[in-house]
């Protein structure tokens, strides 16, 4: 073959690379995706990642990291968005990172509404109705005592990682509790469960939506009405905590890297009844990818209107 041809070649074959990257032909870019350490975070990623792959074209990374050090990540753009924030205890770094740096974006509200609270099985305030409310506690740390806490009653919290007040509002409100944390969801769960099926009483901290509802019967415990006054200093809340409408946040730098992934993060919306149709699907067994899948595949009505 004379050099002529393979000259003519050579640039027909680059004409046609570039004709199909300007098509879309190219490879797309990795979407990093946050997890978190709960359920419902872990089943907004599998529900997005089938979605981005099947529809958009781009290969999904999952990478697990904890809600506060995940804004750094965001910031530099080493991950590309976090499906579920809850915002009630992430003022300071929103109003850090995305007032004033710019450099993560807010992405709309994910959907459904989340709520933190104080748990109690319904038989104890059944045996002891005084302990729908936190007054209540105030002379029940026996009943609650373990060898740990000595005289004062045991309350449960779940992952370090997680937002908690507990201590806190436990030293305002002057009750005779100490905060024992378990160290992550299963484990706190597996305490719960085991006082539960003792028919023992356990106060804890949890959050909803979650399946465990309809596993346990349990009573939230009414504190002192949320006020925005009681959370201005977070030494001195005494008061419950509020409803958070879950957000989702994307690193500034993922719209320049692929407008149409921006686009349907941001147009990413379902109900507390999606993520609790999944998470019963996780009670009953199933994995993650497969509750996930279960639920895109029985609703493209919803999840359809996401893709741009």
């Amino acid at each position: 073959m004379s050099n002529r041809k393979i000259t003519f070649l050579f640039v027909l074959v680059l004409a046609l690379g570039a004709f199909l990257a300007a098509c879309g032909g190219g490879e797309k870019p990795t979407i990093s995706l946050v997890e978190n350490t709960w359920p419902a975070s872990e089943l907004n990623v599998a529900v997005a990642a089938i979605i981005i792959e099947k529809e958009l074209g781009n290969p999904v990374e999952i990478i697990a990291l904890d809600e506060n050090t995940q804004w750094d990540a965001l910031a530099a753009g080493d991950v590309d968005a976090c499906l579920e924030v809850w915002p009630s205890g992430h003022g300071e770094r929103i109003a850090e990172y995305i007032d004033n740096l710019k450099t993560v974006v807010n992405g709309g509200t994910l959907g459904p509404v989340g709520e933190i609270g104080w748990y109690v099985p319904t038989f104890a305030v059944e045996a002891n109705p005084a302990l729908a409310t936190w007054e209540g506690y105030m002379d029940a740390a026996g009943a609650f005592a373990t060898a740990e806490t000595g005289d004062k009653g045991r309350f449960l919290a779940g992952d370090p990682a997680w937002v908690q007040y507990d201590e806190a509002i436990i030293a305002n409100l002057g009750l005779p509790f100490q905060v024992i944390v378990t160290g992550s969801e299963d484990a706190l769960l597996a305490e719960v469960t085991a006082s539960y099926n003792r028919n023992e009483p356990v106060l804890f901290y949890f959050y909803s939506p979650h399946a465990i509802f309809n596993q346990l019967d349990l009573t939230k415990v009414e504190l002192p009405a949320y006020t925005d006054e009681c959370y201005a200093d977070p030494t001195k809340i005494a008061c419950a905590y509020p409803k958070d409408d879950l957000m989702k946040i994307l690193s500034a730098k993922l719209e320049a890297k692929d407008a149409a992934v921006f686009q349907f993060l941001k147009n990413m919306n379902y109900t507390s009844d999606a993520q609790i149709e999944m998470l019963a699907m996780l009670a009953e067994g199933k994995t993650v990818e497969e509750a996930a899948q279960a639920w895109v595949d029985a609703h493209e009505d919803v999840w359809r209107a996401w893709v741009p």
